[in-house]
């Protein structure tokens, strides 16, 4: 029986762990229900199991065979976005505003499925190590497992991970070798004016101008500092100012992202917004201060490693399903630390198309769940017979 029928065995009752999840989501550095149920289950199947790993992480080791000592890898992401759901299903959430709106109750059940499959048969000869990863929302669930001792206590040799793709078509793996998704800042930008009557803005400095102006020279560091050869993203996605129709307010806040593929073009980017904000201070006479933070750096997949993706793909799903065309993704991801210590590979697995990711009416698609299950279990038994 091939590991997608097995996996298919049980897949009734690793659907309903999903909708079970997505029914109770639980944001970054909460996910203590989680990854109780996560904790639980890896041992019910016979996998040495350890908690609290940067906070509400657990990793779950289970070893096989004697003659090789390869380690390998698998995560799988398990916080949900602070996003009030829309889609009315009979399991949809019930913490309001939390939402499992990214799929990874659906990426937790895939690892769970994968690690009970291999823990059944034990087709493999080294050590799998399941890493479950809170916070991979912006928070940084994966450098905090990292800097918990993820990798001293738990060695890896390659480490690999997916994620659902709603664009679908369901059962399409996407992989591309090298840099594949976007580092990304996050920034804060606070203008202190000077408010004052509506009626009377010759008395104010006002701040919601500013905010206005600064949003759009921001937007030409892209447009007329960035080389078009390299592709980079400014985005303002937040502006508060104000609290009535008649006051100029006295401050305003813009926040947003910043997407780039190059520490060159990020480090220009970085420092473009700096100097139009002083120069925009100075023309206005106001203050105004930028707070830039590194969030996620960019994830680059292992050449070695991809081709080990494509190889398990091909294998379990034909060479149709196998997209190697792919460009890199603008979107990030914190896979990437983890990549930055251990070689490794992140693809992409479609699912019956559908509401993007992030949106509130976001459905993640369960006939994958088995597909996903089959590919981690199967780069495990492939990778563990490489040797070292």
């Amino acid at each position: 029986m091939s590991i997608i029928d097995t996996i298919r065995g049980y897949q009734d009752e690793l659907v309903s762990i999903r909708r079970d999840l997505h029914a109770h989501p639980e944001i970054g550095f909460e996910e203590e229900r989680t990854s109780g149920i996560v904790a639980e289950r890896l041992a019910s199947w016979g996998i040495e199991v350890h908690r609290g790993i940067g906070k509400t992480g657990v990793v779950g080791v289970l070893r096989s065979g004697g003659g090789n000592a390869r380690r390998i890898g698998l995560r799988a992401d398990m916080d949900a976005l602070p996003i009030q759901e829309t889609t009315g299903l009979p399991f949809a959430s019930t913490n309001p505003g939390r939402m499992h709106a990214c799929g990874h109750d659906g990426h937790t059940t895939m690892l769970l499925g994968a690690a009970r499959y291999l823990a059944e048969t034990r087709n493999f000869d080294g050590t799998a190590i399941f890493i479950f990863q809170p916070a991979e929302e912006g928070l940084g669930g994966a450098r905090r497992m990292i800097e918990d001792g993820l990798f001293q206590r738990f060695p890896c040799d390659e480490i690999y991970g997916l994620h659902n793709s709603p664009d679908g078509p369901r059962g399409k793996v996407t992989i591309k070798p090298g840099p594949a998704m976007a580092g990304a800042d996050f920034f804060d930008i606070h203008i202190q004016g000077r408010g004052s009557h509506g009626a009377y803005p010759h008395k104010a400095a006002d701040p919601v101008v500013i905010a206005m102006t600064l949003g759009q020279a921001l937007q030409t560091i892209v447009s007329r500092n960035a080389d078009p050869l390299e592709p980079s993203v400014v985005s303002i996605t937040q502006i508060h100012a104000g609290s009535a129709y008649n006051v100029i307010p006295d401050t305003a806040h813009l926040a947003g992202t910043v997407r780039t593929f190059d520490e060159t073009m990020r480090d220009l980017v970085r420092t473009r917004i700096r100097e139009i904000a002083e120069g925009m201070a100075s023309a206005f006479r106001v203050r105004i201060d930028v707070d830039l933070r590194e969030v996620f750096s960019v994830l680059r997949n292992d050449p070695e490693a991809a081709k080990a993706v494509e190889h398990a793909a091909t294998e379990l799903f034909g060479e149709p399903a196998l997209d190697r065309a792919t460009k890199p993704h603008m979107g990030s991801e914190d896979f990437a630390d983890m990549l930055l210590a251990v070689p490794g590979a992140y693809c992409w697995l479609g699912m019956a198309p559908g509401a993007g990711l992030h949106n509130p009416n976001y459905q993640f698609d369960d006939e994958i769940i088995p597909l996903g299950a089959s590919l981690l279990a199967r780069l495990v038994e492939q990778q563990s017979r490489q040797g070292i």
